[in-house]
């Protein structure tokens, strides 16, 4: 027999299992063949592993440093 704990447990699943599949669907679209910061080609790896790919890893690094400074996030 099931109890609220348990029930609370498979509902939180469910709803991250959505959002996963939610995401996987919006991130979708061709890859960048060059890095639209400093025009490097984008490895085929990252282009297959990341479907929409724009920026190299180096770029994506540091946007993502970026925009966690200017949030006010460390």
């Amino acid at each position: 027999m099931a109890d609220v704990i348990d029930t609370a447990q498979e509902r939180a699943d469910l709803i991250l299992s959505a959002q996963i599949q939610a995401a996987r669907a919006t991130v979708a679209g061709i890859s960048a063949m060059f890095c639209f910061d400093c025009d490097r080609p984008i490895p085929e790896e990252r282009r297959a592993a990341l479907p929409g790919a724009e920026l190299c890893v180096c770029c994506k690094e540091l946007a993502e440093l970026n925009a966690r400074h200017y949030r006010g996030n460390k």
